[in-house]
């Protein structure tokens, strides 16, 4: 895998987190815990991505 297509495939992850994360702050069933936990993951995500893309 190249890193194109792996900094791609990163940010089709990130795109999906962040829609879960939208989806999440609208259902009010949804835990805070939950949310902060998919924001550090798509955080995650984002310092990958701008990690690999500088190199």
């Amino acid at each position: 895998m190249t890193v194109a297509s792996h900094v791609a495939e990163l940010k089709k992850k990130h795109e999906a987190l962040s829609q879960k994360v939208e989806e999440a702050q609208r259902s009010p069933g949804v835990a805070d815990i939950e949310i902060a936990d998919l924001k550090k993951q798509k955080l995650k995500l984002k310092e990958e991505i701008t990690r690999l893309s500088a190199h």
